[in-house]
């Protein structure tokens, strides 16, 4: 998209929706504010993160321009919000960290987000082609498959840059109990059930040692489990009201909100 067709974008949603592009506009201040403390600060890791967050938010317009389609403004605002929430907020200022539940709440959104572009997706085929007919039941699990396929991508990517660049994104858990068929002494396979765990102890071949004070330190396998399973959640009602809204042909200004469609001509 050039310039003045992307000018022209931002006039023609401007008078389509004033809140939705307020919204949008305060978020891209919001970000160029953070881009420029994080050059200042040379924190230059965060300052791309923001780059990205700034080409991300021209995702929607250009779609809207190259495949003639029509993205609802309330879906534009979920896709704004979660853009600035994950990369921003969750990324740079540490939300992940520092507010409990961030990740699971931005997952959920996720699945929500991936199900409805899914549904978009088979919707616009089924429309757009009359040698395609698909029942509700079809466009409605195509849209759950699509967005559990998005989530456990995302989870081997999260794993990838774990074991490669020990970024942690697949965050810890302590737990205090865990059952496993290693401790058995007679390697039987039987697995001996460790309970009550108080304190785990580290010792690196270097000599550093690491105390874990209230249990055992798990390194991924229930913070992926718990986002794929929100992930899930977030799907399961956006496909509900996706076949809802097809099944018994009734208008939903939720659905009709979210849902992609093609652009008038």
């Amino acid at each position: 998209m050039k310039i003045g067709e992307y000018r022209k974008y931002l006039r023609d949603s401007y008078r389509q929706n004033k809140k939705t592009f307020i919204f949008y506009t305060i978020l891209r201040i919001l970000v160029l504010l953070t881009l420029i403390r994080c050059i200042f600060a040379g924190n230059y890791q965060s300052a791309m993160l923001c780059v990205l967050s700034l080409l991300l938010f021209l995702v929607p317009a250009f779609l809207q321009d190259k495949m003639r389609i029509d993205i609802p403004p309330v879906f534009q605002v979920i896709i704004f919000g979660f853009i600035f929430a994950a990369e921003i907020l969750g990324e740079i200022n540490h939300y992940y960290v520092k507010i409990h539940g961030w990740d699971t709440m931005l997952h959920t959104m996720n699945g929500f987000l991936c199900a409805t572009v899914g549904f978009s997706l088979i919707y616009l085929l089924n429309r757009g082609s009359s040698n395609v007919n698909l029942s509700p039941f079809y466009l409605t699990l195509v849209a759950f498959c699509f967005s559990m396929t998005i989530g456990v991508l995302w989870e081997f990517f999260e794993f990838s840059m774990d074991q490669f660049f020990f970024l942690d994104m697949q965050k810890d858990f302590i737990v205090k109990e865990f059952g496993s068929v290693t401790l058995d002494p007679k390697n039987l396979g039987t697995p001996i059930d460790v309970a009550g765990i108080t304190r785990t102890v580290i010792d690196t071949a270097s000599g550093e040692t690491y105390t874990i004070d209230g249990g055992y330190l798990d390194i991924g396998i229930l913070d992926t489990m718990k986002d794929l399973l929100v992930n899930l959640l977030g799907a399961v009602v956006f496909s509900c009201i996706g076949y809802s809204t097809l099944k018994f042909s009734k208008s939903s200004r939720v659905a009709d909100s979210l849902i992609i469609r093609p652009k008038e001509p």
